[in-house]
């Protein structure tokens, strides 16, 4: 089997992007729907066209803090009765962007919607990011919480460990990919890191979290929002922007019982392969054949998986290509797979960046970082645990 029914049939005609900064002065609520009402203006709409909503309405924080619709995390619902819209489709899936640009391909694909808005709002709550008032560890938490196994760093330094124990890894490796995700971060005028390159030796110079793990191999908690206007190829071609269709999408998760947050590195490349070989069927095309891959970053080990994943080299040589140059954006060549910066470069923003970067490029609407183009693949969220969408500038 080769494609889906929806392949090339949905398009994104349309976006925004709020400045991503560490603490806004407003709510994210108001950025939100500020976001949203410029997305829909950039794909020549009128809030009264839109008849959709979708987001995933997580607040990411594994502390005590109040979640607040509006404030703390921003539902679909919130933003559809604040623009005052009898929305026909309207879900707030708990998951990766994946799921939500999924969601809205099927709804405009089966005429639920005509219209739809996917975005993604985040928000870096005052206080500390992950205080937790939690004084026992009960449930599958009393396996690991006690002896310091909670939360995502715990396990993604588990999972790096065993890589770069098995391919001889050296130390402080990962720092070149930070500092790609910097430096490509710097040169967007909204990113939080604007202007802000990271040389490797404040990399190094930054304390170890969970060894391997260093500071700057975690993305940065924000506030911020990015939109998209999704809608059919048929509509999409009479809007003021070029189309990027959607080609395939596809979604994992764990089917393997383990214990929480026990990521294995054998887990996710096993997935991952499934994952990779479902969007590839759905889409039509080989790995070959794409020419952007924008890797998801919210932990500098991501990179390495999803490169090796997606074909770029072999299992083990990621690090390799990476100290050899072969993801530099400045470098003629070379896959940029962090060429939208990514969340290292700009702010958790849980996946948007690649996607936003594909639509830009694939769109032809990157100024001056504009590459030559046609097939995209946004990589969001751990491997076993995530997924990836698939885009083309052309309705092949």
């Amino acid at each position: 089997m080769t494609g889906f029914a929806a392949r090339n049939q949905v398009a994104i005609a349309g976006h925004a992007q709020s400045p991503i900064v560490r603490r806004a002065s407003e709510t994210l609520g108001a950025i939100t729907l500020r976001t949203v009402r410029a997305a829909i203006a950039d794909a020549g709409l009128s809030v009264s066209d839109i008849d959709g909503f979708i987001t995933s309405p997580l607040f990411p924080s594994l502390g005590t803090h109040v979640a607040e619709d509006g404030v703390a995390f921003v539902s679909s619902n919130w933003v559809s009765q604040r623009l005052g819209i009898a929305a026909e489709f309207e879900q707030n899936p708990q998951g990766q962007l994946p799921g939500s640009v999924a969601l809205a391909v099927n709804a405009v694909h089966s005429g639920a919607a005509r219209h739809v808005v996917v975005y993604r709002a985040l928000h870096n709550p005052p206080g500390t990011y992950h205080a937790n008032s939690t004084t026992r560890a009960a449930g599958r938490e009393q396996w690991g919480m006690p002896h310091g196994h909670f939360g995502p760093i715990a396990a993604i330094a588990m999972a790096y460990n065993e890589y770069a124990t098995r391919y001889n890894v050296p130390e402080g490796a990962l720092g070149q990919v930070v500092a790609e995700a910097r430096k490509n971060g710097a040169r967007l005028p909204w990113s939080y890191w604007k202007d802000k390159p990271l040389a490797l030796e404040d990399y190094l110079a930054a304390a170890p979290i969970n060894d391997p793990i260093r500071m700057f191999d975690c993305d940065i908690p924000v506030d911020g929002v990015a939109a998209f206007v999704l809608t059919s190829a048929e509509r999409a071609r009479d809007l003021p922007n070029r189309p990027v269709y959607v080609s395939g999408y596809s979604e994992v998760l764990p089917v393997r019982r383990r214990s929480a947050l026990h990521w294995p590195y054998d887990d996710m490349m096993d997935l991952g392969a499934a994952c990779m070989e479902r969007l590839c069927r759905r889409g039509g095309v080989s790995l070959a054949e794409i020419d952007l891959l924008q890797a998801y970053d919210g932990f500098a080990p991501f990179v390495y998986f999803w490169m090796e994943l997606a074909g770029l080299c072999p299992r083990g040589e990621a690090h390799r290509m990476v100290a050899d140059g072969g993801i530099d954006s400045d470098r003629p060549g070379a896959s940029p797979v962090l060429l939208g910066g990514g969340a290292l470069g700009n702010g958790r923003m849980h996946g948007t960046p690649q996607m936003l970067e594909c639509y830009l490029q694939l769109s032809r609407r990157a100024g001056d970082r504009q590459r030559e183009v046609s097939l995209g693949m946004a990589c969001q969220g751990v491997p076993h645990m995530g997924g990836a969408v698939l885009y083309s500038a052309e309705a092949f």
